[in-house]
């Protein structure tokens, strides 16, 4: 939908254009053609400066994560709901662990996660880094004797505070750079005029398409601007906030097993957290549930 909502961008500025003009597609065209021959120059001013900014303002860090998360036109959340219902079934795999076992029968699976059997049940999870290590890091403090939820939930938002902050950094980092490309447009059309000045012993035909050419830099700054990059800075934000609910999940369930609940419970707790497009229902985690083997 993303891509459909950008090629009606293009559909209905032109289609709006061709509609004001009374359907008089030779002065369409011939504007058109105006908008073409300045939108080169015009574009490289405009956009390249746009993106030489960004590459000033931001760390390697969040032009990585930028490229990143421009998968957002394709991919608008992080999880879907069968990643949801792997997760759900992962926690619930290690709390029943540790109901009957205890906390240090986990010790041998979060020393070494990316080997470990139990983690291999869930390949999407056991094959996200950060979240691996997140639900690791809290496992180890649990096992070395704090059980405390309160203190663990308290670090738990520092942290999902830190990772929501790194997360959403990129998406506001193009948001700053939509925001500044209508002035740049303005540079755009200044230069414009500064040109067609220096050429004003021409005939009116000529510096009409001057001035019109120059008027194309305001045009495309805006246009650009609200038209392409801070609705793709919202779609990037957007995908970062599902990338944090992952997070989230993780640490509902953790608390609700520190204060007692069982296994099954305290998934359900992660399970009625989740927004409703990604919810699994209570009978499709159940039969899940049912279907894994006991935790070794």
């Amino acid at each position: 939908m993303k891509f459909v909502g950008l090629a009606l961008i293009f559909v209905c500025t032109f289609g709006g254009l061709l509609i004001a003009m009374h359907f008089d597609v030779a002065k369409f065209m011939k504007l058109v053609m105006v908008i073409l021959g300045a939108l080169p120059g015009e574009f490289v001013i405009i956009f390249g400066c746009a993106v030489a900014a960004f590459l000033i303002a931001n760390t390697g860090e969040t032009i990585k994560g930028t490229m990143k998360y421009m998968s957002a036109l394709a991919k608008p959340a992080a999880y879907s709901k069968d990643n949801y219902i792997e997760l759900l079934s992962m926690l619930f795999t290690v709390f029943k662990l540790a109901r009957t076992k205890g906390w240090l029968a986990l010790e041998q699976h979060i020393e070494n996660p990316h080997e470990s059997d139990l983690f291999g049940q869930f390949p999407v999870f056991q094959h996200n880094h950060h979240a691996l290590v997140f639900l690791c890091d809290y496992l180890r403090i649990i096992s070395l004797g704090n059980e405390n939820p309160f203190e663990l939930e308290a670090l738990m938002d520092l942290e999902i505070e830190t990772i929501e902050h790194h997360e959403g950094h990129p998406g506001h980092a193009v948001q700053t750079m939509a925001d500044g490309i209508p002035a740049l447009g303005i540079v755009a059309a200044v230069l414009g005029v500064i040109k067609t000045m220096a050429s004003i012993s021409e005939p009116p035909e000529v510096l009409g398409k001057m001035i019109g050419g120059a008027l194309v830099g305001t045009f495309l700054g805006v246009w650009l601007s609200y038209g392409m990059v801070a609705p793709i800075a919202g779609a990037m934000s957007s995908k970062a906030e599902t990338e944090v609910l992952y997070y989230k999940a993780i640490k509902t369930g953790i608390i609700a097993f520190l204060n007692g609940a069982a296994p099954q419970v305290a998934v359900e707790f992660s399970r009625k957290f989740l927004p409703h497009d990604v919810q699994p229902s209570f009978l499709e985690l159940e039969e899940k549930l049912n279907e894994l083997p006991s935790p070794g």
